[in-house]
């Protein structure tokens, strides 16, 4: 019977490694040598196989990508050091297992090879995610195979479930396994990071690790998704799949080393798992139906109207009449509206009005909500299975009225401009848009116009329902 043997935590900064950092690496030498730790510590356990998840393979929305040739080789030429070059033979035979069992459990997955991916302009190879966990073990220990696992758009506990399948293959194969997690955590830390600073990036790191070091599974799925999405991180995904394949085990964690001298959280953890009968999914699938009901039965009268509209579209296929529960104002008054919805944290969908085009708020809010799900070209069509983990909001905008650019202000007022037939509309309170100045230069590329074109500017107020 085969068996994970060892789980581990990785970050991927590529200026971790002395030939890419250049001296810069002494600045997260504790990094560096938590890594080293690890790749001691897997010499020693021996393990056959190595599977690693990483954030930065060829990721697909709605699948898992899998590589599936015999072998795969990368470098970190990208990041100026083409020296720093690797090649692993792919363990066929565990990764088919996964493949075959993802299936039986409806979950998608995708054979990567280099024919496959030249369909998308894509190559096979070994992305940084891999290389940079890899470069602390590979000049300790070669006699392993990989399984190279690139996380796709799928929900949180369809990941899970498939860290469970994991397992299960893992179990069947009769090979001891290494399972690695490559993943950084907040990319928000400092303003000189790669992203804007925000506080929602200490908050999710920390939070993320205390949770890992206390083997508190369901927590983790219950981290607030605006805390996710606000924090930048790339590792989240790989962690979910990590405790799936931990699934019917009490889990503590060890910090190794946190570090954010750059902006960036970089996480180096490793666990130690006890058998337990405790299966987890059940009491994941409880908060999350929890969490769901409470959100609904206390939704705004706005909010709760565009979900049972797109609801009713998609389940019934027509729009729905407009229900005896909504207010005076939104059958009595003509608005334009936007209708949002997010899941887990990311935009899924936005379409709306600057000006109303039916009778009402109330029609206005059944129309664009359907259009949100159906019709934003930016995004597939929102499926039935997916309503329970979409969040819905509606903007009720104000009348527009002509303004001069001194009277603008990102955070309270949206922004139209027009020029010729051309126009272009930001709502406010974007997160991002801090001054006017951004608010205009994005509202006119929206629209096409240049900058030193007569353009007019208009501006109105936003009565947000979450």
């Amino acid at each position: 019977m085969g068996k994970i043997i060892g789980f581990y935590v990785m970050p991927h900064p590529p200026i971790v490694i002395p030939e890419v950092g250049r001296g810069e690496e002494e600045k997260i030498s504790n990094t560096y040598h938590a890594c080293e730790s690890i790749g001691v510590e897997i010499a020693q356990i021996k393990p056959d196989v190595i599977i690693i998840v990483t954030p930065h393979g060829i990721m697909f929305s709605d699948a898992i990508s899998l590589s599936f040739e015999n072998s795969i080789s990368g470098s970190l030429k990208q990041f100026g050091a083409p020296e720093v070059s690797m090649k692993f033979d792919i363990d066929m035979d565990l990764t088919q297992e996964i493949m075959v069992r993802a299936g039986k459990n409806n979950i998608q997955t995708i054979s990567a090879t280099a024919t496959t991916l030249k369909q998308y302009g894509r190559e096979y190879e070994l992305d940084h995610g891999v290389i940079v966990p890899m470069y602390f073990i590979r000049d300790k220990y070669n006699s392993f195979k990989i399984v190279h696992i690139t996380y796709g758009g799928l929900t949180p506990i369809q990941l899970y479930k498939f860290g469970k399948v994991i397992k299960e293959a893992v179990e069947e194969s009769y090979k001891n396994v290494a399972f690695i997690a490559s993943g950084d955590l907040s990319h928000r830390l400092k303003d000189e990071g790669p992203y804007d600073y925000s506080p929602y990036g200490e908050k999710f790191d920390n939070q993320i690790i205390s949770l890992l070091k206390k083997g508190d599974v369901a927590g983790v799925f219950n981290i607030n998704p605006e805390t996710i999405e606000n924090a930048g991180e790339c590792g989240l995904r790989s962690y979910y799949i990590m405790l799936g394949a931990m699934d019917g085990n009490e889990i503590k964690g060890e910090l190794l080393s946190y570090e954010g001298t750059f902006g960036v959280g970089y996480g180096v953890m490793r666990f130690e798992l006890n058998k337990s009968d405790r299966d987890m999914l059940p009491a994941i699938l409880k908060d999350k139906t929890e969490k769901y009901n409470k959100r609904i039965n206390n939704e705004d009268v706005c909010v709760r109207l565009a979900r049972e509209s797109l609801t009713s579209y998609l389940i019934e296929g027509n729009y729905m009449e407009v229900p005896d529960y909504v207010t005076d104002d939104m059958i009595n008054t003509k608005r334009g509206v936007f209708v949002s919805l997010k899941k887990f944290g990311r935009l899924r969908g936005c379409i709306g009005t600057i000006f109303p085009v039916t009778q009402s708020i109330a029609k206005e809010i059944l129309q664009n909500a359907v259009s949100a799900g159906e019709g934003d070209p930016r995004f597939g069509n929102v499926s039935v299975e997916e309503l329970e983990d979409i969040v819905f909001s509606v903007d009720v905008l104000t009348e527009p009225k002509v303004a001069l650019k001194a009277e603008l202000n990102p955070k309270l007022f949206g922004v139209i401009v027009r020029y010729g037939v051309k126009s272009g509309v930001l709502l406010p309170d974007l997160e991002g848009v801090d001054t006017v100045d951004q608010q205009i230069s994005i509202a006119l590329d929206k629209a096409g116009i240049l900058s030193n074109e007569d353009y007019s500017i208009e501006k109105f107020e936003v009565n947000r329902h979450k």
